[in-house]
C-alpha cells in the first residue's frame, strides 16, 4: 500500500500490531516449550526439562520477534 492510499487511522496500526505481538510471542513460546518440557518430564520421570523448556521458549520467542519486527 502506498503512502497516498493509506488512511490516517492506519498510521499507528503497525506499532500497535508489534506491541500486541511481543507478549503474544513470549506467552506462546512459554506455553509451547514449557508444555513440551512438562510432558517430557512426566514421561521420563525427571524434573529439569520443564524449566529448560520455559527458558528455551522465551529465548526463541524473543528471537522470532526480533527477526520479524527488529529491522
Amino acid at each position: 500500500m502506498s503512502e497516498q492510499e493509506r488512511r490516517p487511522e492506519d498510521d499507528g496500526r503497525d506499532f500497535a500490531d508489534a506491541a500486541w505481538s511481543a507478549p503474544s510471542y513470549v506467552l506462546s513460546g512459554i506455553a509451547i516449550y514449557g508444555g513440551l518440557g512438562w510432558l517430557l518430564d512426566r514421561w521420563l520421570g525427571t524434573s529439569a526439562l520443564f524449566p529448560i523448556g520455559v527458558v528455551l521458549g522465551v529465548v526463541l520467542s524473543v528471537y522470532l520477534f526480533y527477526r520479524k519486527y527488529g529491522r
